[in-house]
Formats: structure tokens, sequence, C-alpha cells
């Protein structure tokens, strides 16, 4: 075996991936996603910028065979590590070029931030795996930036996974840099894959792979659905919404849609998940006069949500796109909850109504519109027919075009169509 042909087996024997934080309640889809590749037969390093701050850890996480490193989350607190990989990268032939970007990337934003990206760029570059040939950032915004620099110090073949936030708080010119860096990078919307296409030089690099769901961790649920309608005081209509309190949710859309509810309409409302805004949200409830309605459990792991979805009649999320761009783009909990034929109403943005068609096997309104979400709550919590009509149709919709195991086999794909150009 010639030098180059090791070279090229080296390669395809280890991917690093890179992200944000890990591990991630939030982020269901990433785990899924890395113990799939592990399954496709791809070796995985993972490396984050942060350590875990949940308490609780899915099954999945577990089940993921791939070590984990972490990079100095901040670089005051790792002082010695991050001058020690600067002294060493400092003789790399690519250092040069990632100052120079670095120092024009100080132009558009002179942060701390900036400054933190290059350091961590710098320890991956210098505490680089021996074994590994390939970078894979999940996010195009912070962690691709580490990535940018890692890439210019070492050369390194590298790619991305897109999501939601990571697009459109990001702007033009920094994406469009990223993506002329990367082999190609790959995004989970159609939204996100028009808006990047646009910005990349060559469109060929950008691909649209959903994410889907593991259907063997959300089974089809055999059990009856409810035929509640909301007339009886002491069996009200459950409506459930699960997700991180944070401004894009819409959270305070919802609450403010229950409690525009007819007050001859029975309901109790389950939020599952963390976050900053509970500390707003709770106090809204208090003054909608609706608190006595509403249980907030925190956060969960896959297999109580499950369990949570299934003695559901409802599943609501009133997503927004928030005043920075932030956004979600098909929201995994919604994919989830229509996988046990409950029926969702949500909000027409992003990539939601790529999977929900209204009047369908769903119900979507317009976002910020409480009155108008809080008639499709009345609709749904009303009518159990319709609920089962649209409930069935959602997840056949799950089934049907939604298995992640697409979306494995279009990555593995990816990834060896480019280990073959090296060929």
């Amino acid at each position: 075996m010639s030098e180059r042909d090791a070279d090229i087996v080296t390669v395809k024997k280890k991917i690093v991936v890179l992200l944000k934080g890990y591990p991630r309640l939030s982020e269901t889809f990433i785990a899924q996603e890395l113990l799939g590749l592990e399954r496709a037969g791809l070796e995985l390093e993972l490396v984050s910028m942060r350590r875990p701050t949940d308490k609780k850890r899915h099954p999945v996480h577990d089940e993921i065979r791939a070590k984990v490193f972490y990079l100095p989350e901040y670089l005051h607190e790792e002082p010695v590590r991050v001058l020690k990989a600067l002294w060493a990268c400092r003789k790399r032939p690519g250092f040069g070029r990632a100052l120079r970007q670095f120092f024009n990337d100080l132009r558009h934003d002179m942060s701390r931030n900036r400054f933190r990206r290059f350091g961590q760029a710098a320890v991956l570059a210098h505490e680089w795996p021996a074994d590994a040939g390939w970078l894979h950032v999940h996010f195009i915004h912070t962690p691709a930036s580490v990535g940018a620099y890692m890439h210019l110090i070492t050369d390194i073949p590298w790619t991305i996974s897109a999501h939601a936030k990571d697009i459109w708080t990001s702007g033009d010119l920094d994406l469009s840099r990223k993506l002329d860096s990367a082999r190609w990078a790959v995004t989970c919307t159609a939204g996100g894959f028009r808006h990047l296409q646009n910005l990349a030089s060559d469109k060929a690099r950008v691909h649209l792979s959903y994410h889907g769901l593991d259907l063997t961790r959300f089974p089809h649920f055999e059990g009856p659905r409810s035929s509640r309608n909301g007339s009886d005081p002491n069996d009200p209509v459950r409506i459930l919404s699960v997700g991180r309190a944070v401004r894009k949710k819409g959270i305070d859309i919802l609450l403010r849609a229950l409690a525009a509810l007819p007050s001859s309409l029975h309901w109790h409302f389950t939020h599952i998940g963390g976050g900053d805004e509970l500390a707003r949200l709770k106090p809204l409830a208090e003054e909608l006069g609706i608190s006595e309605r509403i249980v907030w459990t925190g956060a969960m792991d896959q297999t109580q949500v499950l369990e949570h979805y299934r003695q559901a009649d409802l599943f609501a999320l009133a997503c927004r796109i928030t005043s920075d761009g932030d956004r979600d783009g098909l929201p995994n909990v919604l994919v989830e909850a229509a996988s046990q034929r409950l029926t969702c109403i949500s909000t027409n943005i992003s990539g939601i109504p790529e999977f929900f068609v209204d009047g369908e096997n769903g119900l979507l309104t317009a976002p910020d519109d409480p009155v108008a979400f809080s008639k499709a709550l009345e609709q749904a919590a009303t009518d159990p027919a319709l609920r089962t009509r649209l409930g069935d149709a959602a997840e056949h919709r799950v089934r049907t075009s939604f298995d992640h195991r697409n979306s494995i086999t279009e990555l593995k794909t990816l990834f060896e169509q480019e280990w073959d150009k090296s060929v």
C-alpha cells in the first residue's frame, strides 16, 4: 500500500465531530445522528466546546461509543493549555493564513467570543487525534468558526451540518466564507437549504436532508386515543408542549391562547422542558388566571416524554421568528408527537409546513396570533374525530417519509463521495 493510500484509509477510519455542547437534552436529533453514523460503520470522536449543563441524559447518549473531549470553554480557565497550543501551532504553514482571517473577522466582530473561537481552534489543531482525518461540525455559527480556523491551520478537510438558529442569526458574509471553505454543508429544511445555496459560490456543495426520527424509539402507539371533548370538568382535554422555554418557542402565545378558550371548555396543560423564560412564563400564567390548570415538569428524558405523548390529546407549539432572526427549523418534538398519532397544532413558519399541511395532518396558524391559535386549540379539543383523522395522517407521514435511516444513508454517502475523490 502506498503512503497516499494509507492516508486515505486513515481519513475513512475516523471523523472528529465538533459540537457546541454535549450531551444536550434539546439536541436529540444530533445524538440520534451520531449513533446512526456509528451503526453505519463510521468511527467518530466527539469534541465539545462546552461541558454539559443538563442534569438528565437521553438513553441514546449512553449508546454512543465515541469518546468525548472538551475544549476550554473559556480561555482564561485553561491558559497553559491554550498558550501551549498557540505556541505549537505557530510553526504550522497554515497558521499565518488563520491569523490573517482572524484579524479580518475582528473588523466585523470585535468580541471576546472571537478570541475564544481562535483559541479553541488552536487547541483542537494541537490536540488533533493522530488517527483522524476529517472534521464535521454541527452548527454553522460559532462551532463552524472554530472549524474554519482549524481547517486553515491544519488543512484538514471539513464539512458542516447547519440547522436553524445558526443559519438565521449569522451574517451572509460569514456564512458565505464558511460554505466556500467546507467541502460540503447539509441542512434540514428547504428554507435553510435555499438560503445557503444562494450564499454558496458552488451551490452543489449545499445539500438538503431531513433529520427524520429513530422509529425504534417511537414505535406505533397501539393504545386508544381518548374521546375527550372538554365537556367534563373531571376529565379535561390534555394539552402538551415540549421544548426549552425560550422566546422562539412562543410559549407566551400558547398561554394567551389557552386563556382565551371558552370557560365552558375544560382543559389541562403540561409543559416539559427547562429554560430561562420559565421565570417570566409562570407569573404570566398567574396573571392570566390559568396557573392552576398547568403543570411545569422541567426537563425529562426521551422515555418519559414518550409516555406523555401517549397520554395527551393535543400537542401545541406556537413557534415564532424572533427579532434577531432566531427560529426553529422543523422541531423534532413535532415529529415525535406525530409518530404517536397525537394531533399537533403549530405555526406556519420555517420547516413546519414542510411536514404539516393545515387541515390534513395538523392545524397551523400564523405566528404571534394567540386568537387564531386559541381557535385551533378549541377546534381540536372539542372534536375527537378530527383529532383521530389528523393524528392518523400525521403518523403516516412520519413512518413513510421521516425515518432517520434515510438521513444517515445520505450523510454516509456524502462522506464517502468526498473520500472517493481523494483516491
